[in-house]
């Protein structure tokens, strides 16, 4: 069964590409907080943690009122939108990928704001469940109810 993605889950699927290139694990739909859920988080061979919001058009981006809630769950921050987006909406001081359904590229690296060390080991933790789970209900699709993750 082909599935159809839908503009910015492409975008995402390049980013995790990328990363996993830079040694960095990824998942998509992460949510780091009730209320949250970022589009890509990647995890570092160092512990890093970075938040990755995708924009397929402006008007996506302009209609995003919880980005600025993602900088505290991560140590980097990035945008990611492919090459016809217009850049300069994004907020200086936040990083920039440019990316497409295969591939990506770090423009400029989002500034590190490290995550105190009782949030990482939290957020990790965090990470590696959501991940399992995901596993799980993709390796044993019944379970995925049970355990309340979306493929």
């Amino acid at each position: 069964m082909q599935v159809s993605l839908q503009p910015g889950q492409l975008l995402a699927r390049g980013v995790a590409r990328h990363l996993a290139r830079c040694g960095f694990v990824s998942v998509e739909e992460f949510v780091p907080s009730r209320g949250l859920r970022v589009d890509v988080m990647g995890l570092g061979p160092k512990g890093e943690l970075w938040g990755i919001e995708c924009k397929s058009s402006r008007a996506d981006f302009q209609s995003d009122s919880k980005w600025q809630g993602y900088l505290e769950w991560c140590d980097r921050y990035f945008w990611a939108v492919d090459m016809a987006f217009p850049t300069e909406l994004l907020p200086e001081g936040s990083g920039l990928i440019l990316a497409d359904a295969y591939d990506a590229e770090i423009v400029r690296m989002g500034p590190e704001d490290r995550l105190a060390p009782a949030r990482r080991k939290a957020m990790i933790q965090k990470f590696a469940t959501h991940a399992a789970r995901r596993l799980q209900a993709f390796r044993d699709p019944g379970v995925a109810g049970v355990v309340g993750v979306s493929l």
